[in-house]
């Protein structure tokens, strides 16, 4: 029986070793020099985000994609205006901060599950927004306090969508 566990933990990261080796190049640059990944050997998609380093809201949206599978790679950045531009954002989706997963943008307090659901459905478009910071959203929780929101799929041409409400 320990031998069989052995066997499946070294089987395990020859294959992580494998695919780490095998990432697809051709996928967006980060600011720095690093390669967008989307998927990692041993856990949930890497999510790379993009903050102001003083921001604790976007501090408590990382936590909330790590309780649900998610690894993050944080970056603090202390302009977001070049972020932005570098990964299309349109102005009027803008918030507080922004990331990458597996070639999708994702900008602002967007529900893990959103974010599960764009990657299983792999819709046309850019990516995902919670434009500025809804209350009740993940990171901006306070008490029982909750206001409606959309999250918008939206395209290189800017076209937006409602991709789904809260």
């Amino acid at each position: 029986m320990h031998i069989d566990h052995c066997v499946r933990f070294a089987v395990a990261i020859v294959m992580g070793v494998t695919l780490a080796a095998c990432g697809d190049a051709t996928q967006s640059a980060s600011p720095g020099s690093s390669i967008e990944s989307g998927q990692s050997a041993t856990a949930g998609p890497v999510v790379h985000v993009y903050k102001s380093a003083t921001c604790d809201r976007c501090s408590s949206w990382e936590a909330r994609l790590r309780d649900s599978g998610f690894q993050v790679d944080s970056h603090s950045e202390p302009d977001m205006t070049p972020i932005k531009t570098k990964f299309g954002v349109p102005e009027r989706l803008s918030s507080c901060h922004t990331a990458v997963v597996d070639g999708y943008v994702v900008e602002g307090h967007v529900p893990a599950a959103d974010i599960r659901r764009l990657l299983a459905e792999r819709p046309k478009g850019k990516g995902i927004a919670v434009p500025g910071m809804p209350m009740g959203s993940p990171g901006m929780e306070h008490g029982s306090h909750h206001d409606p929101y959309d999250v918008i799929l939206f395209g290189n041409d800017h076209e937006t969508q409602v991709f789904a409400s809260h």
